[in-house]
């Protein structure tokens, strides 16, 4: 009978310390089972990295005792984390957010220091210390377990373009993302590139176009629909701040064209203009469209196709690959081959001195009908980048109490046409047409429409055109 007494008591101790042993080696004899399980569940559910976004404790709540059941996934580290006290031992498990939320929010003393990964956490993934992100236009370094980040103001900034598209402005915006990560310094540093008018612009005598008065304007106009074939589309002047040039050359092309009854069609170079204008050598670095145009008129161009624009611009925008030289006779004749060998043709084009066309609306749209395309001078506004369709007018950042949102630089483009459409509100409105200089991915193919009739972003004040410059040999 006492045998048999010792012999139950003895299975009761032994079952009990088992049970114990059991209990206490629970986390690590489960994990691996319990890691394999949840990294399955994982693999199934990865969407519930943007519910938790490092929120463990906080999103389950805090043990106030061991508890084994107290887990959950901790998906940066691809591990299993805790959130009661007994994960504060020597070599924590506990979970990112436990100390702050169990401890502090809690009011639970700390008597260990949890386990924190080394380095920073960014959109459920982990960066090691010292590590550098970009955020669109801005730096962001892994500091202390922080992200440290600077302040740029950036060029595209969603926050502008969702202004626009949900007011009833007349033209929706896009995010480019040739614009993506550049500061809105460097979009006007680089994507601009005209400078200023100079007093002797300014001062130039207003010219009108020599149609009777009483000539009836069309109410859409476009100029390539009148001279099929002999206008020219916008080019990309990428990251090279020349504005200057591209307006200069593609006007006076197009006016080429017309003048010559379609003989001369080539398009212009602006890479002729950035690498051999003399005056202060700008290049890519803005420039001045009196310089362009003297440059017209006393050395001349080539064509696009004889002398492309260069990849690299910032290594190559002072060198000249070729220049020009009289017969004595009024015309002038390349003295070197074309920079792009498969050309052939290193043919001069030159323009008569430029003039300037009145800021009357009116009198614009009767040169443009006559003559040609002109160049308009026009202040870019940071909205501006965004522009994808519809008629343009200058919409306030929704920054408007910050200063560093206030800020326009000087552009040149090229006023090919006009209409009226629905625009604001539906009401109908009058429009410029114009080609800009950054490609035929932005905007309306390469081309925007503007206001017409109010000096909208300055479009209206600074009008200049030029005449081709023909021999009598050229004359068709």
């Amino acid at each position: 009978m006492w045998t048999g007494y010792k012999i139950l008591i003895f299975s009761y101790l032994t079952t009990e310390i088992w049970m114990e042993n059991r209990h206490l080696s629970r986390r690590e004899v489960d994990l691996g089972a319990s890691f394999t399980r949840n990294h399955t569940i994982l693999e199934g559910t990865r969407f519930k990295r943007a519910i938790f976004q490092g929120k463990y404790c906080r999103t389950f709540g805090c043990c106030e005792d061991r508890d084994d059941g107290c887990v959950t996934e901790f998906y940066e580290a691809n591990a299993l984390c805790y959130c009661d006290k007994f994960c504060e031992r020597e070599n924590s498990d506990c979970c990112p957010d436990y100390k702050s939320f169990c401890q502090e929010e809690k009011g639970w003393p700390p008597h260990t220091q949890p386990w924190y990964p080394e380095g920073c956490f960014r959109d459920g993934q982990h960066y090691e210390e010292g590590s550098v992100i970009k955020e669109n236009c801005n730096s962001c370094t892994c500091s202390g377990q922080q992200w440290r980040c600077s302040q740029h103001t950036c060029l595209v900034r969603p926050e502008l373009i969702e202004h626009v598209n949900k007011g009833d402005y007349g033209w929706t915006a896009q995010n480019y993302s040739q614009f993506w990560g550049m500061t809105l310094e460097e979009g006007f540093k680089f994507r601009l590139g005209t400078l200023p008018p100079s007093p002797i612009l300014l001062s130039m005598n207003e010219m009108t176009a020599s149609l009777p008065a009483k000539t009836d304007l069309p109410e859409f106009f476009i100029a390539s629909y009148k001279w099929p074939g002999w206008t020219h589309g916008p080019l990309d002047q990428k990251n090279c701040a020349a504005s200057w040039a591209f307006s200069t050359a593609s006007v006076a092309a197009d006016r080429i064209a017309i003048q010559s009854k379609g003989r001369y069609t080539a398009n212009l170079s602006p890479q002729n203009l950035i690498s051999c204008c003399p005056k202060n050598r700008h290049g890519c670095n803005s420039g001045s469209i009196d310089r362009a145009w003297w440059y017209l008129r006393k050395r001349g161009l080539v064509s696009h196709a004889c002398y492309p624009l260069f990849k690299d611009q910032n290594s190559t925008n002072n060198i000249c690959a070729m220049a020009s030289r009289s017969d004595g006779r009024g015309k002038r004749h390349a003295t070197k081959p074309c920079p792009n060998s498969i050309e052939k043709s290193n043919r001069i084009y030159q323009c008569s001195p430029a003039y300037r066309v009145s800021s009357n609306e009116t009198e614009i749209m009767r040169e443009i009908m006559q003559n040609g395309p002109v160049q308009a001078i026009m202040q870019v506004h940071e909205d501006f980048f965004h522009y994808k369709t519809g008629i343009y007018r200058h919409v306030t950042s929704t920054n408007e109490e910050s200063e560093k949102y206030r800020k326009f630089r000087t552009h040149a483009v090229k006023l090919t046409g006009w209409g009226i459409l629905r625009g604001a509100q539906q009401k109908k409105e009058k429009f410029w047409i114009a080609a800009n200089s950054w490609g035929k991915s932005w905007g309306e193919n390469g081309y925007f429409r503007i206001l017409r009739g109010v000096n909208e972003s300055d479009i209206e004040k600074l009008i200049i055109a030029a005449w081709g410059q023909l021999t009598s040999s050229d004359e068709p």
